[in-house]
């Protein structure tokens, strides 16, 4: 389990935040939780394997948490010391108001109990019933699809309850014959479903897979002679109840009817071969990241292939280069894929591995594919070889400790493969190469590239510096025997702007220099330089700052040197303008 926003993962991050602002109270600056936690390993790791086994992940996933909620802390005292919203309780104490709180909360992820830490501390008290007024807000402005998906859900509660549970075939067949037991239309129950309607069909017996464990449902159609369905979707409301998504096509359905159901081969075929290749995926990154590498969540379909698991780092180059031999050497073993059901128990005990927060029966589903033997519920290819290849397409961070990769298998890896080909051919015809020489043909025009930008700034800081038919210096103003500038111009780099700044300022010392100019990225972008005998006088970082609320920005730097940003830089005249009524006579 790791700390996260719910349930019991929410209690272990309230438990570490609250050792972790304790740390910080005690005057620690630098993580330290990690190091707890490793001494609770050492402790405790012959008793409790697993705490070995997951050694260096239970330290970087402490150590992160921490870092995150050091910069959140942060920010959060920040707010609270910049805030102008205050109100008295009874007493005649101040109170945070419950629309700050919960903005802290709810925009900073500032926890409430934390809040009442530090007004322990700052003396004051949150208003804890204006937060509560906040958060219902907050929950009606989201409860109305919630409201429908209940009073539907009640719906398919009552069908499960009157039918029964629907008898799965999909194991072993892709077509089967069913009677039909009851629609569903808008979220009601309805008597029929006629061509042109969208509905939902419940038959006694099915060989269409509902969504489940990671595995989208199946699509294909229903038939009752001319009368056609066709199935989008197919899904599990309720544990055990089959229901088929999808709109008539033709004809008309009744309760009762025989119907004939047939699932999508080609459909059915991707998904199983991307679900039998993620079980690979998983046995792999085990071998090569090692046991902490556990699974948290996938979806496998007929078109991609998800995959997500235990982990702090990105995969290197190599790593993924690896995991992708390993599973097509499993590919390439052909071997056949077996399914076993066994007590949980003895699933445990035979290696089978899965994740075993999931709730399963008392009898569950063993598959072994090559190497890797798991608890799973889906279906799956018939051989290893069924899979045809395999491809890692990207791997990323999703949460903390938390990574993703995504994947193709068959005939998307061909597809992949003559995308970046293209692309590849698309490339050298630009670059006039031959394929194996792309790379450094691209190396040295990005090199080019840089030069030429590097050349570019330097011509324009020597234009508004006034190497070329202008001069700065003469819109200088001499405020007290201090040279003042505040100047807009066009240099686009932030260390193109910092250098001039420095060059006029030693250029005019004793000087205060103020230069605003429009990023490359569209935004505002400001420097202050101070000559070093002035800074007890003048602070660049309190001169940045006020300047940068003109542009609504912040920034701050040393008191001979700072910079800022801002995301209005229609006002980045007005801005610099300001640094001659903040420099004023001695």
């Amino acid at each position: 389990m790791f700390p996260d926003r719910e349930g019991r993962a929410y209690v272990l991050r309230r438990v570490m935040r609250r050792a972790i602002r304790h740390g910080h109270r005690l005057g620690i600056d630098e993580p330290f939780l990690h190091r707890c936690a490793l001494k609770v390993v050492e402790e405790m790791g012959s008793i409790y394997p697993d705490l070995e086994e997951r050694r260096s992940l239970i330290a970087e996933i402490t150590q992160q948490e921490e870092e995150r909620f050091r910069r959140t802390l942060k920010r959060g005292l920040d707010l609270l010391s910049e805030n102008k919203e205050w109100g008295k309780d009874a007493s005649g104490a101040r109170l945070l108001p419950g629309k700050v709180a919960f903005v802290l909360y709810d925009t900073f992820g500032f926890p409430l109990d934390l809040q009442d830490v530090i007004g322990e501390e700052q003396g004051f008290r949150v208003d804890h019933d204006g937060f509560e007024k906040e958060m219902e807000l907050a929950r009606e402005r989201s409860a109305g699809s919630k409201v429908g998906e209940a009073a539907v859900g009640a719906v398919y509660h009552a069908l499960a309850g009157e039918i029964g549970k629907t008898v799965f075939t999909g194991y072993t067949t892709e077509k089967d014959s069913g009677t039909v037991r009851a629609f569903v239309r808008g979220g009601a129950r309805a008597d029929s479903l006629r061509a042109g309607d969208e509905g939902e069909i419940i038959v006694d017996r099915t060989p269409f897979y509902g969504e489940s464990g990671g595995q989208v449902g199946d699509r294909g159609v229903i038939t009752a002679g001319a009368a056609r369905f066709v199935v989008t979707d197919t899904h599990k409301p309720v544990d055990g109840f089959w229901v088929h998504r999808g709109h008539v096509e033709a004809g008309e359905f009744k309760v009762g009817a025989t119907v004939d159901l047939e699932v999508d081969h080609a459909a059915r075929s991707a998904t199983r071969r991307n679900h039998s290749a993620t079980h690979l995926l998983h046995w792999a990154l085990r071998q090569v990241v090692g046991p902490t590498a556990m699974q948290k969540g996938s979806l496998v379909g007929p078109d991609r292939l998800r995959f997500d698991y235990s982990g702090s780092k990105p995969l290197t180059d190599d790593e993924i280069t690896r995991i992708e031999e390993l599973v097509n050497d499993a590919v390439l073993e052909n071997t056949a894929i077996t399914t076993n059901e066994m007590a949980m128990d003895a699933a445990k005990a035979s290696g089978a591995i899965g994740i075993f927060e999931e709730k399963y029966g008392d009898t569950v589903r063993v598959l072994t594919i090559g190497p890797s033997k798991e608890l799973c519920g889906g279906t799956h290819a018939f051989r290893t070889g069924d899979i045809g290849s395999f491809r890692v397409l990207t791997e990323s961070g999703l949460a903390a400790g938390v990574r993703r990769i995504e994947a193709a298998t068959g005939k998307q890896v061909l597809a992949h493969q003559f995308k970046v080909e293209r692309e590849l051919r698309e490339v050298a015809t630009l670059l006039k190469a031959q394929p194996g020489t792309v790379a450094d043909k691209a190396a040295r025009a990005v090199e080019r590239q840089k030069e030429l930008e590097r050349e570019v700034e330097a011509l324009k800081k020597k234009l508004v510096s006034g190497g070329a038919g202008g001069d700065l210096t003469q819109d200088a103003k001499d405020v007290g025997g201090v040279r003042v500038l505040g100047k807009t111009v066009d240099l686009g780099d932030a260390k193109a702007l910092r250098e001039l700044a420095d060059g006029l300022r030693d250029k005019m010392a004793p000087a205060v220099i103020l230069l605003g100019s429009k990023a490359k990225d569209g935004k505002a972008l400001l420097v202050c330089s101070v000559s070093k005998e002035l800074t007890k006088r003048f602070q660049a970082g309190a001169i940045i700052r006020d300047a940068a609320a003109i542009v609504g920005g912040g920034g701050g730097g040393r008191p001979d040197f700072a910079q800022a940003g801002g995301s209005d830089p229609s006002k980045l005249d007005e801005a610099v303008n300001r640094v001659y009524s903040l420099v004023t006579p001695a």
